[in-house]
């Protein structure tokens, strides 16, 4: 018999892919560049130079059974010691090798956090707007998911509701900053009030309550925004990390989790990690991509698009009369619809060829994000194409 929870889920498809398909399709009828696609975050910019050329210098240099061989079960050692020298280079930490843990992206870099630091029956909060796909990570580890609501004004933390929450059975806090999808960054004083509550919390109910920080937009940075490194503020902290975004590298599923050295047992949760790729199948990225990316980790694509094309939106949006909050980062942007349903905001937007995504699957109904890592022409275009749906739908 077939696992009927995994075939329930064949209903709840991720309904940013649906868009995304449905903006593919609709391209194939009337030509893609007349489809203004804002449903996907897949970067637009290429990898560096210096990527590709360490690849090709791999692949024709090395020996083939050690670029194609299997890594150590925790995970490629130069690759773990650039990333601690690299985070502790930029921000001041104390990492070594034995606190890196490589993953398939930033999604692997949590499936591995929430099992280390968790037990079924355990909570984990989130707060709202979320990126959707933690309800299936979090679901999966057996644990109960305590969803934060928005704070709606700054999208920063709605600590009234968080403290109210809390309970003796949090194990652990989700947060992701950057953003996805109101693009905001939590500021300095957000992260010292939230690291203050957790530890009062921990010591209160005599276990300590982890953080668990997902940070894939951590380069993408717009306006000198106020964007700290999460880890600072808190000991018990484990970040995920992830260079699909900075290095335009998505579909190479490279990752990393970064134990803080002061947190509890930070000696134990690499090792951890391996025991628990062995239950879940993960067994580390591929041995190229670890070695590429050791040599080239401090490096960004040119990400300058992404403010380009949020001020022209977000611009835009304020000459329209939308409410917003101005991202910091990322390339997303999360407006408030121009009525109640932002599910039949976007369902009209449809009519125009604009492909939104409704604030419902990210905990914020009556909002929609844009993705905008597409070409500025293309957005300067979109913009047209919005004036005139809301002229014909709300004017």
């Amino acid at each position: 018999m077939i696992n009927q929870e995994y075939k329930d889920m064949l209903s709840g498809k991720s309904v940013i892919r649906e868009l995304s398909e449905y903006a593919t399709a609709r391209g194939k009828e009337i030509g893609y560049e007349n489809v203004f696609d804002f449903s996907l975050g897949n970067p637009s910019v290429p990898a560096p130079k210096e990527f590709t050329d360490e690849m090709v210098h791999l692949l024709l240099e090395k020996d083939p059974m050690e670029i194609h061989g299997y890594t150590p079960s925790l995970g490629n050692p130069v690759y773990k010691k650039k990333i601690a020298e690299s985070l502790n280079r930029r921000f001041g930490m104390n990492y070594g090798p034995e606190h890196i843990f490589p993953t398939t992206g930033a999604a692997g870099a949590i499936a591995h956090a929430l099992r280390a630091v968790t037990r079924p029956s355990d909570e984990v909060m989130i707060f709202a707007p979320y990126f959707s796909e933690y309800i299936p990570y979090i679901k999966q580890t057996g644990v109960d998911i305590k969803i934060v609501p928005a704070d709606t004004e700054a999208f920063q933390i709605n600590f009234e509701a968080f403290e109210s929450m809390i309970t003796d059975k949090t194990a652990a806090v989700l947060i992701n900053t950057p953003n996805n999808p109101s693009g905001v960054a939590y500021t300095t004083q957000t992260l010292e009030r939230l690291g203050k509550v957790l530890a009062e919390r921990s010591e209160a109910y005599g276990h300590n309550i982890f953080l668990i920080s997902d940070e894939p937009y951590r380069e993408i940075v717009f306006d000198n925004a106020d964007a700290p490194y999460v880890s600072k503020f808190y000991k018990h902290t484990l970040s995920c990390y992830s260079f699909s975004k900075a290095l335009s590298l998505p579909g190479e599923r490279i990752g990393y989790v970064a134990v803080n050295p002061e947190c509890e047992d930070a000696e134990y949760i690499v090792p951890m990690c391996g025991q628990i790729s062995r239950g879940i199948g993960h067994n580390c990225p591929p041995s190229i991509i670890q070695q590429a990316v050791a040599e080239v980790c401090d490096l960004t694509s040119d990400l300058s698009v992404y403010e380009t094309n949020m001020n022209i939106i977000y611009d835009t949006l304020m000459e329209l009369g939308f409410t917003c909050v101005r991202p910091g980062g990322t390339f997303y942007i999360f407006p408030k619809a121009l009525e109640e349903s932002s599910i039949e905001f976007c369902n009209k937007a449809k009519k125009y060829d604009l492909i939104f995504v409704p604030g419902d699957g990210f905990g914020a109904p009556g909002f929609f994000r844009m993705a905008y890592c597409i070409d500025t022409d293309k957005v300067k275009r979109a913009m047209d194409r919005l004036r005139e749906f809301v002229a014909n739908e709300y004017l």
